[in-house]
């Protein structure tokens, strides 16, 4: 059978989705609402219509004869398919019913302390209480600064602020207000220990990990969120997270009823404290989900496409898969900038021809104005490997030394990135 799928969203991180696709002879339809996606150009048919119009893509499956729908990389997109399959009568590994316990970051949270597993402590704020600073205060009396506040509502960092004590509690929770649609804002407890991204693929209710990174954040100025500036596979700390991160993923999706598909989770860990729950995401990582075919050989766009069309392939593709023992060691490296035009790439596109670079992702034309949200989301990253941690440390900090992008002025557009200090090691 020549199956017919749609795949939502056509961002450079599908186009190796739409390609593999193709190879397997399916036809490939694509679809969200940027024009200027580079995977239309691979696909056999291509429309325009916002992943958030529902009912329009459902009628659209409906009417291209489309037996199966994909996407990943993002939390609304991964909404908005469930969606869709639900209207369009498609097999889907998450039911509408579903989404809370993965797109509404309260309900997780209390999830997670129905049953029983480590997270940080939260509360919700109403959003009628902005300038009300005195029964805001009131509502996190139980709750240790550091705190952060963020919408419930929204993906990436939109919306999440750093309160580092009771004197900035009212003006970030309102600062978070103005980026949410609903009626609260969560504040939860700040974690300043170690940080993971960890993908699995629930097969048949079972929790396969696929692999768990370090995930490693700079705070380019004071009061300024930490951004993520590299990811690196596998975790120097794997040894002392992977049973517990697993076993919580188990636990988890034992309460949900999530039997299949992916499944990813940001978390943090401290020696003596053990791990906490950052996020749980029915999708995996967008810009980072190579690194897995890098460092282990393990493709992941084959992964999703087998579980769509072919669950049987998929024990197969776990069969040897060994995240203890990497091919190589890989990362990618994160570049952000401030919002000015680029008049100066140059720096840029030399490291872009550095030996260790994989592929580089270079997101700006000279001449562009960078901005805050949108559909570049970085200055440039760089996917790197290595044959060991040191040596891909040792690269990485050159890249993080010679980046550079300038405006017109000359004056530097790159935040400077910075190395972590992993003062505690596997002892």
């Amino acid at each position: 059978m020549n199956h017919r799928l749609l795949i939502l969203g056509t961002l450079g991180e599908f186009v190796q989705l739409v390609q593999k696709a193709k190879q397997k002879g399916y036809y490939t339809i694509v679809c969200d609402g940027y024009p200027n996606g580079e995977a239309r150009a691979y696909a056999d048919a291509s429309y325009i219509l916002p992943v958030t119009d529902t009912d329009a893509i459902a009628e659209l499956c409906k009417k291209e004869k489309v037996d199966g729908i994909i996407t990943s990389f993002s939390d609304l997109l991964m909404e908005c398919m469930v969606k869709i399959a639900a209207k369009a009568d498609l097999p889907c590994y998450l039911k509408p019913e579903q989404l809370p316990w993965y797109r509404d970051k309260s309900v997780c949270r209390q999830t997670l302390r129905e049953l029983g597993l480590p997270t940080p402590g939260y509360v919700k704020i109403p959003v009628s209480l902005s300038g009300k600073p005195d029964k805001i205060k009131q509502l996190v009396q139980n709750l240790s600064y550091p705190l952060i506040s963020k919408p419930m509502d929204k993906y990436g960092s939109r919306g999440i602020y750093i309160i580092h004590d009771e004197s900035e509690l009212a003006e970030q929770v309102m600062r978070t207000a103005e980026f949410t649609d609903l009626e609260d804002v969560l504040v939860e407890e700040y974690n300043d220990g170690f940080e993971f991204n960890m993908m699995t693929w629930v097969a048949d209710g079972e929790v396969n990990v696929i692999s768990i990174a370090d995930r490693e954040k700079t705070q380019p100025e004071a009061d300024m969120l930490p951004i993520s500036t590299r990811n690196v596979y596998p975790s120097r700390l794997l040894s002392h997270v992977y049973e517990p991160a697993k076993d919580l993923l188990q636990s988890y999706i034992a309460h949900t009823g999530q039997m299949d598909g992916p499944l990813s989770m940001q978390f943090f860990w401290k020696p003596g404290k053990g791990i906490q729950v950052c996020e749980i995401a029915g999708r995996f990582f967008g810009y980072e989900h190579e690194l897995t075919d890098m460092v282990y050989g393990f493709n992941i766009e084959e992964l999703l496409l087998a579980g769509v069309y072919q669950k049987e392939k998929i024990s197969e593709m776990f069969v040897g898969h060994d995240i203890f023992h990497p091919v190589k060691h890989g990362a990618v490296l994160y570049f952000h900038g401030k919002l000015h035009k680029i008049a100066d790439q140059t720096k840029a596109y030399e490291l872009a021809e550095n030996e260790a670079v994989v592929k580089p992702w270079i997101f700006y034309e000279t001449g562009d104005t960078v901005v805050e949200y949108g559909p570049n989301p970085y200055l440039a990253l760089y996917y790197i490997s290595a044959g060991s941690r040191e040596k891909l440390d040792e690269i990485t900090g050159y890249f993080f030394d010679e980046m550079s992008m300038t405006d017109s002025d000359g004056q530097e557009i790159t935040y400077r990135n910075q190395m972590p200090d992993y003062f505690i090691t596997e002892e």
